[in-house]
C-alpha cells in the first residue's frame, strides 16, 4: 500500500503547488480579503481519511507494523491539512491596519508595491 501512497501524495503536492503559482500571480479586482480556499484543505483530509481507511484495514487483519506505519503516514498527512487550512485561515483573514497617527482611528493605507 505504500507503493501506492507515495505516488498519490506526490500527484497531491504537485497538483496543490501548481494551483497555488496560478493563484500568486493573480490580482483581485474587488477590495477586501479574499474567501477562504478549502480546495487543499479538502484534498488533503480525504487523502488522510484514505490513509486512516487502510491503517484500520491493516491493523484488523494482523498486520500491526504496517498499520503502524500507516498510522504516522495519516499523522504527517493530518499535520500537512492542518498546516493548509492555517495558511487559508491567514490569507483569508489578514490582519488589520495599524492606525495612523495623523487622522485619529482611521486605518493607514497599505503600502504601494
Amino acid at each position: 500500500m505504500l507503493l501506492v501512497e507515495i505516488p498519490v501524495a506526490i500527484l497531491l503536492g504537485l497538483v496543490l503547488s501548481v494551483r497555488g503559482w496560478g493563484r500568486a500571480g493573480r490580482t483581485d479586482e474587488h477590495s477586501g480579503a479574499p474567501a477562504m480556499d478549502w480546495v487543499p484543505v479538502l484534498w488533503l483530509g480525504g487523502f488522510t481519511l484514505g490513509v486512516l481507511v487502510v491503517a484500520v484495514v491493516f491493523l484488523r487483519s494482523a498486520h500491526p507494523y504496517a498499520g503502524a506505519v500507516q498510522l504516522l503516514i495519516a499523522a504527517m498527512a493530518l499535520l500537512f491539512a492542518i498546516t493548509a487550512c492555517h495558511e487559508e485561515y491567514e490569507r483569508a483573514h489578514p490582519a488589520p491596519l495599524p492606525t495612523c497617527p495623523t487622522r485619529a482611528g482611521t486605518p493607514c493605507a497599505p503600502p504601494e508595491p
